[in-house]
């Protein structure tokens, strides 16, 4: 801190604050009271605003339960079955945004 006027650091501060805090006007009083006062109140707000809306909802899990005497067979024919209906969401995803296209003139 050697580019700063002598006079700087934490013990001086303090002196000048305390400088400051013997002059008793009612101005300066007053000042000060508003000053300390907004800041207190814009950081209560920053801390309870922090607080709100940030915790993630519920996630529910489903979890799908088979018997243990289950063959292969059907094992593959079941993710068959879910690829298809995946596939089936994705081209109906696909033709809906189609559809918006169109009727954007895109």
């Amino acid at each position: 801190m050697s580019w700063f006027p002598r006079p700087v650091g934490p013990r001086a501060a303090f002196r000048d604050l305390a400088a400051f805090l013997r002059q008793r006007g009612r101005e300066k009083v007053l000042g000060a009271t508003l000053a300390f006062l907004s800041t207190i109140i814009i950081v209560i707000i920053f801390t309870v605003d922090s607080k709100i809306n940030t915790a993630p909802g519920a996630q529910i899990v489903y979890v799908e339960s088979w018997s243990s005497d289950r063959t292969d067979a059907e094992i593959i024919a079941d993710q068959k079955k879910r690829q298809a209906a995946r596939r089936a969401a994705e081209l109906e995803k696909q033709r809906q945004f189609q559809n918006l296209e169109n009727q954007l003139g895109i």
